[in-house]
């Protein structure tokens, strides 16, 4: 998308802890810093346990009830969404900022029909009466690709297949034309041809209603021509933001360097003979016991002795690429 946009989010410092038992302390996200203009697509990539997920519940403040934010602002047009009041949050979800959750089936109420989940999101933002509700809900069932609405409007969860409860859970997502859409993992538990389907639908909907987009995954090759921008996580923090194509083409750090080159590698089919997979060596660290150098540093086939030593600090090697790695300077 072409010319400057205004900032709609922006995250700044931001730092989440889960406390459990005695010394069960998990730093979940530490110093996490990152926009999202107007209409931009933004990808979030990292492995599972990186910290995507608590991102996205803290940027709608629905943490869990052992879950603090200890520091850190998250602007919503310029208010900050850490001070904001409960109605005021409330006002927010779904109208300002939605969130399509990473496993539907579990979302979606099981004794509810389609028609009455999607159409309370309506209920609790938008004067609308009974007749309204319902006619706008099965303009939403068309909008998300369902060619018998009345049907689907009707049908209950378990009625539905993966890929139908998905687009019921973007349904509710846009009812009220929200400017953030935050998707979790969205196309995690589906085959190629779904989500293909649902990219084509999300990159739709920015492109009807300027919807911005906030796509969380593990799989690079998901935001290959639809993510703007992407942000890569480990171990609760960002270490490297770039365009998408310059994330995917030419990665900077080891960390993203290591996940392109494990997504686009490839293995010979119809040969008998056995073929490493490339991985990432090692695993990663222990969220209760964070090291205080480079938190890569134990699996980075490039690492220094200063990684051990401190977190590396911010550097831009080439303008807009942001990279905390030590191999970009000192």
């Amino acid at each position: 998308m072409d010319g400057p946009r205004e900032y709609f989010v922006q995250v700044r410092d931001l730092a989440v802890t889960y406390y459990g038992g005695p010394g069960d302390v998990i730093r979940a996200l530490d110093g996490v810093s990152i926009d999202v203009r107007a209409g931009e697509i933004v990808g979030i990539l990292g492995e599972s346990g990186c910290g995507k997920s608590t991102l996205a519940s803290a940027l709608l403040r629905l943490l869990a009830p052992h879950a603090r934010c200890e520091r850190g602002t998250i602007l919503v047009r310029g208010r900050d969404l850490l001070n904001l009041s409960q109605p005021e949050l409330r006002y927010i979800r779904g109208r300002e900022i939605s969130l399509i959750p990473q496993d539907p089936a579990l979302a979606l109420n099981p004794v509810m029909t389609v028609g009455s989940q999607v159409g309370e999101v309506l209920c609790a933002h938008l004067p609308l009466n009974a007749r309204q509700r319902r006619t706008r809900v099965m303009e939403l069932l068309q909008e998300v690709g369902f060619d018998l609405p009345q049907e689907i409007y009707s049908a209950y969860p378990h009625q539905l297949s993966g890929g139908q409860r998905q687009r019921i859970a973007f349904a509710q997502a846009v009812a009220c034309r929200p400017a953030l859409l935050i998707a979790d993992e969205p196309t995690s538990k589906l085959d190629a041809t779904l989500q293909a389907e649902i990219i084509a639908l999300l990159s739709q909907i920015r492109q009807q209603h300027g919807t911005a987009i906030l796509v969380i995954s593990h799989d690079p090759a998901l935001f290959a021509g639809f993510a703007d921008r992407i942000a890569v996580m480990y171990a609760g923090r960002i270490v490297e933001v770039g365009a998408s194509a310059e994330i995917l083409g030419r990665p900077l750090h080891p960390y993203t360097q290591g996940l392109v080159r494990i997504a686009t590698s490839s293995v010979v089919t119809g040969s008998s003979a056995r073929v490493r997979l490339p991985a990432i060596e090692g695993e990663s660290p222990d969220p209760t016991c964070i090291p205080i150098g480079c938190r890569f540093e134990p699996r980075c086939s490039e690492r220094m002795e200063v990684c051990s030593c401190r977190y590396p600090p911010e550097f831009i090697p080439e303008p807009s690429r942001p990279v905390n790695c030590f191999k970009y300077g000192e």
